[in-house]
């Protein structure tokens, strides 16, 4: 039996579990139109009749289904929680959600989305970049000196995350994990991105580590260089 589209069956599912919530949207990668074979519904429900906020899994009208369900108090505090980790899981999820339920609180949440989104997240002090700088310069230290390539391998991975977010947050852009490393990068700039996974394609496939090298220096070097010498916290001056 062929299963339901995406939107009839989140329709289904609020209709089904959710008949009293005030609000409701899908969200996700099959409104974006960038769905896979594994793909699930992300599903934001606003009912003001729960005193808190929870996340569920489960499969329903043959879909795999993600719901984050809110009250407005709750829904807020996460687009703040979001914000200041600088990545806007909730906030997309509701700036490009499709409606499921007609009320006039989509627009207000929208609203409120679209402008978190729109102003990056909060800026970096001065302190803080110095400190990022320091742990990026120690894994590129890290990474040039190994001689095991097991080692190296998994330096690599720390130097991607702590790489993107160093790019992405000194320019007040918000950041990513998994896939969402390469798209956070993406947003800010194509061009970037791509030298990005090439560098460390180059690195995976090759076992060549100048690429990765080249670029984390060609960036820290906007901001003074490697940094090692001097550094502290939390020592009284």
């Amino acid at each position: 039996m062929k299963r339901p589209t995406p939107i009839e069956a989140a329709k289904l599912f609020i209709h089904e579990q959710f008949p009293t919530c005030q609000a409701a949207l899908l969200g996700g990668s099959v409104v974006r139109g960038e769905e896979t074979a594994t793909s699930d519904l992300d599903i934001v429900v606003i009912d003001e009749h729960l005193q808190t906020e929870y996340r569920e899994s489960l499969i329903s009208n043959g879909w795999p289904i993600e719901v984050f369900v809110h009250n407005m108090k709750t829904l807020r505090h996460y687009f703040q929680s979001d914000y200041k980790r600088a990545r806007p899981s909730l906030q997309k999820m509701v700036s490009e959600g499709i409606p499921l339920i007609d009320h006039p609180i989509i627009d207000t949440i929208k609203r409120e989305a679209n402008h978190m989104l729109r102003d990056g997240p909060p800026e970096w002090s001065a302190e803080t970049v110095r400190m990022k700088r320091y742990f990026l310069t120690d894994a590129l230290d890290d990474l040039i000196g190994s001689t095991n390539r097991g080692e190296s391998i998994f330096i690599a991975n720390s130097i991607g995350e702590l790489f993107h977010e160093f790019v992405l947050r000194s320019n007040r852009h918000w950041i990513g994990s998994s896939k969402w490393i390469v798209r956070a990068l993406h947003e800010y700039d194509p061009q970037f991105a791509k030298e990005f996974v090439y560098a460390f394609e180059q690195f995976y496939r090759e076992d060549d580590k100048m690429e990765i090298v080249r670029l984390v220096d060609s960036v820290l070097q906007i901001h003074g260089g490697r940094l090692f010498e001097g550094f502290s916290v939390g020592k009284d001056h």
